[in-house]
Order: structure tokens, then C-alpha cells, then sequence
């Protein structure tokens, strides 16, 4: 089974050009991001191709982008998945990640749309894969496990670093819907988190070596349960963001560890261990 690791745009500077050669020169087999804007959608197209590398894309329903303020109307979470998606699609992405609803929307609400994406990803014939995010409908593991049962064809993306810092645990009580959630994981965010954020400063640290194996844990499952069902790869972006979601040092704002630096070392050690195990 292949190892596909995505370098995610996400606090990287400069133009298309300039990440997406970086990226290319890095090893990396592809990007994640947004979808560029409009008048940078064709040369982005032309570096794709330049660089060889896959596009997974990600989407934000409530807002055209990822800045706006979240409405409160479910109706304009599916209009903006319908939009964003037709769009997405013409990208002709290995995988589409939305971050989707919302986690205060009512359970009929939600389920009406999450059925509503079932259907558009059928049509669209590209896998569509809904975050595990904070203020998302996917914001617990036992919030997304309902919407699994009732929806068996719902694909999620696997970043349990929220769940961690939500349910402020290392979801040691939480088995079986993580159980549940992971054989419907078909892609992999591996960030790590812990009981107070979504993200340690420094995976590497010792002190921080709990947090990191329980996510192995995870991740090892994930990749598992893709190699017994025959699948030809599975996806990982090791998304470490930015000052903001990275700690920084009081009165500087300057970031504990290298962005860039701390997202390689992931994709290295990701890749060096399931290359063992599964190839």
C-alpha cells in the first residue's frame, strides 16, 4: 500500500510558485489547500502539472471563504457546499476535506445535511471527506459516530487532535465511536493535540510523547484498516499550523519551532513508519 503525504499551503508564504516548487522539492506527493483564487486558478493548474503533484482541496460551508463569519441558517451550509463543491470538483482533486454544518445546528438539521453531501459526492464522483473540527457538526466523537450510524456512506478525515483538546482527554472512554470513526476515515490530518489545544508546540519534546503515541495509535489503525481492504494508498497531511494555532513566546509572538521544519519532520516520521509496516 502507498504512502501519499500532502504538504498543507497553510501558513506557507509567497506565491503558487514559490510554494508549490518548495513543496515539490520537499518530496512531498501533493498539496492541501483552498481553493486558489480565480485569477491564480490557471497558473496553479499549469504548477500542479509542472510539479507532478496531487491536489486535495478544502472547502468551508457556511462562507465562500475561510474568513468570513459562520451563518446560522442550514440552508446556506448546503447552498455553499453545492457551490463550493461544483467548483472543487473542476479541479479534479484526489480528495475534497470540508469543514461542514455547524455544531450547533439541530440533529435533523445536520443529518439532513450530511445526507444532502452523501448524494452530491456520489454525483460528483470524487471522495469527500468531512473534518473533525472544532464548531463543526463533527466537533465530538460521539456527535460524529450518530452521524455515522444513520449515514454509513459518510467519509470523515481523521484529525483527533480536536477531539482531544474538546473533550479536553485522550479519549480513553471514547472507544467505540473512535472505533467507528476510524473505518470511515479516508484521510489522515497528523497534527498532534493534547487535553489543553488541538496542537503541542513541539511533538518531539518528551513530554509530549504521550499525546503523540496515543495518535499513533489512531493512525496505525487508520492505515490498517485500508491495507485489509485492499486500497492501493491512504492519504496524510501533517497539519501544524501557523502562530495562532502554534505557541508562541510571550510579548514576541514569535513561534516556539519552525513551521516548515515541524511539518517535515512529521511527514518523515509518518512516511518511515508505515513504509515498514505496510508496504
Amino acid at each position: 500500500m502507498e504512502i501519499k503525504i500532502f504538504k498543507a499551503a497553510w501558513g506557507m508564504e509567497g506565491d503558487w510558485d514559490t510554494k508549490l516548487k518548495r513543496i515539490a522539492e520537499a518530496g512531498y506527493d501533493g498539496v492541501e489547500t483552498p481553493m486558489p483564487a480565480k485569477e491564480e486558478e490557471h497558473r496553479f493548474r499549469e504548477l500542479l502539472d509542472q510539479y507532478g503533484l496531487e491536489l486535495i482541496l478544502h472547502i468551508y460551508t457556511g462562507k465562500e471563504d475561510n474568513e468570513k463569519p459562520y451563518p446560522d441558517s442550514a440552508e446556506a451550509h448546503i447552498a455553499s457546499l453545492e457551490t463550493q463543491l461544483e467548483r472543487a470538483a473542476s479541479f479534479r482533486p484526489l480528495m475534497i476535506n470540508s469543514h461542514s454544518a455547524k455544531d450547533s445546528m439541530p440533529y435533523e438539521e445536520q443529518l439532513n445535511f450530511f445526507s444532502h453531501a452523501v448524494r452530491l459526492e456520489r454525483q460528483a464522483g470524487i471522495p469527500l471527506a468531512h473534518e473533525t473540527h472544532r464548531g463543526r457538526a463533527t466537533c465530538t466523537p460521539w456527535a460524529t459516530a450518530r452521524l455515522l450510524r444513520d449515514l454509513p456512506e459518510l467519509h470523515i478525515t481523521a484529525d483527533f487532535s480536536h477531539w482531544c483538546n474538546v473533550c479536553e482527554s485522550m479519549l480513553h472512554d471514547q472507544e467505540d465511536n473512535l472505533s467507528l470513526a476510524m473505518r470511515h476515515s479516508i484521510h489522515i490530518h497528523a497534527r498532534v493535540g493534547y487535553e489543553q489545544g488541538p496542537q503541542v508546540p513541539d511533538f518531539r519534546a518528551p513530554e509530549y510523547e504521550y499525546a503523540l503515541l496515543r495518535h499513533e495509535q489512531w493512525w496505525d489503525e487508520i492505515c490498517g484498516i485500508h491495507q485489509a481492504a485492499g486500497r492501493p494508498f491512504v492519504t496524510c497531511t501533517p497539519e501544524f499550523g501557523p502562530p495562532g494555532y502554534m505557541h508562541t513566546h510571550p510579548f514576541t509572538r514569535q513561534p516556539v519551532v519552525d513551521l516548515w521544519e515541524i511539518c517535515l519532520a512529521m511527514a518523515r516520521r509518518f512516511r518511515d513508519r508505515y513504509r515498514k509496516q505496510f508496504s
